[in-house]
């Protein structure tokens, strides 16, 4: 979520002017965050909001990195009325994403249109000129539904596919038809729905092909996930889909290995604007997790999946103390109880990384 307050602390801030009941100037958001925290830079550099991460992932040596990007890169000013929170990021710092080397964002959720039809063509244009491929919205129906492909030279193709559910707060007007610009929108994520999406799919794949289904789905806040949601999920990865990447709550929810295969129910905020801001504290949403999975392309399924706990402070990703980690790894664990996964503290990271297991790799381990 980079549009709004962390926007304001980039180079080249945008208009700060909101059109919410109770906050008017995004520059607000940065003053949240500095009552709570203390001092932001501004301007900082691209970098700055990504901090520890960057390090993680050059350890890591990943091969691909995908975001949903929940804002619109655009100057439009012409906000969409019928919404109470409007997200934009100034095409300029676009940097922020290129300097994360961000390969492909997802974009087909409930912000990407805030600023109107002219609002997303000009987020498809800068990203187009960034050079960062992108699915889930587009000119029409057929742009939207279209999968980014990811070449891995000597590996495989990663083919991402990019789905919005109106339960995430996607207006339903949004969504992309044959003559209208919008989202790829999901109207009924059944297993009728599932087999559909499962031929265009394999259409478009070749052997070998990694595929990732990115979903925005369900609400901000609370654990539960419905039973339609599990059901589309193994459904599609009955499909031949590797990894389904749900996203649109503000906080982590359930991690499943359901077929060898990752299921991430809610992968919460990797960044936000939200320090400061009260009410749902308990839900720890300054606790976030990359997800890094190491994937076999010839069997298709999941080999490992490391996770590693990030806290957003400052605006800005930090590494997290060792009761934070552990508060995570009891919460994983609760949650993913009901689909036998647990998580376990990483010994050859000392403690500082989660791996994940289902209850067959977990017995095993024993």
């Amino acid at each position: 979520m980079l549009g709004r307050g962390i926007d304001q602390i980039l180079p080249f801030p945008g208009n700060p002017k909101l059109y919410e009941s109770w906050i008017r100037d995004a520059r607000h958001y940065v003053r949240l965050a500095e009552s709570v925290h203390g001092a932001v830079p501004r301007p900082a550099s691209f970098e700055y909001v990504w901090g520890d991460a960057f390090s993680e992932l050059d350890r890591a040596g990943v091969d691909v990195r995908i975001i949903n990007l929940e804002t619109s890169i655009t100057s439009s000013d012409d906000y969409w009325r019928d919404k109470e929170v409007h997200y934009r990021m100034h095409p300029r710092n676009v940097a922020c994403l290129a300097a994360a080397r961000i390969d492909c964002c997802c974009l087909a959720n409930n912000h990407v249109l805030d600023w109107g039809y002219d609002g997303l063509s000009e987020t498809l244009r800068t990203l187009n000129a960034a050079g960062i491929a992108h699915a889930g919205a587009g000119r029409d129906i057929f742009e939207a539904g279209a999968p980014a492909i990811l070449e891995v030279p000597g590996k495989a193709r990663v083919v991402v596919f990019s789905y919005g559910l109106e339960t995430s707060g996607i207006p339903p007007e949004w969504g992309a038809t044959r003559s209208r610009p919008g989202v790829n929108l999901i109207k009924d994520p059944s297993t009728v729905t599932a087999r559909r999406l499962g031929r265009e799919m394999r259409e478009t794949a070749i052997p070998g092909d990694v595929i990732v289904a990115s979903i925005h789905w369900g609400g901000n806040w609370g654990y539960r996930i419905r039973d339609k949601e599990i059901q589309f999920a193994h459904q599609l990865i009955d499909e031949g889909v590797t990894v389904v990447h749900g996203h649109s709550s503000h906080h982590i929810k359930a991690v499943e290995l359901y077929r060898d295969r990752l299921v991430l129910y809610g992968c919460g905020d990797f960044l936000n604007d939200y320090e400061g801001i009260g009410e749902y504290e308990k839900f720890r949403s300054e606790l976030t997790l990359m997800y890094l999975a190491t994937i076999d392309p010839r069997q298709g399924r999941v080999v490992e999946t490391r996770l590693v706990p990030m806290k957003i402070h400052r605006l800005r990703l930090n590494y997290v103390s060792d009761a934070d980690t552990e508060w995570m790894c009891d919460l994983l664990n609760e949650l993913g109880a009901p689909f036998g996964t647990s998580v376990d503290l990483a010994p050859d990271r000392g403690g500082r990384q989660l791996q994940l297991r289902d209850g067959a790799s977990a017995a095993k381990a024993k």
